[in-house]
């Protein structure tokens, strides 16, 4: 058995008669602001590993120094 278009359109027709169309567009809303935020989130992450990679490299091309200088 598959899922066919009018028993879709069933099963759409019911959400909304139960939860009307502001509740369904203000969840769909929740749910774009998750999104964004998730994505933000996982681009400031890359940005922050990208900063320490930087940091540990220069302590250690200074340690390398120190260590020729002695």
């Amino acid at each position: 058995m598959s899922i066919g278009f009018w028993q879709i359109a069933i099963v759409v027709i019911l959400v909304v008669l139960l939860f009307g169309r502001g509740k369904i567009s203000s969840l769909m809303g929740d749910v774009a602001k998750g999104i964004k935020s998730f994505k933000k989130g996982m681009s400031t992450d890359s940005i922050d590993d990208n900063n320490q990679k930087n940091i540990s490299e220069e302590q250690n091309s200074n340690n390398q120094d120190n260590n020729k200088t002695d």
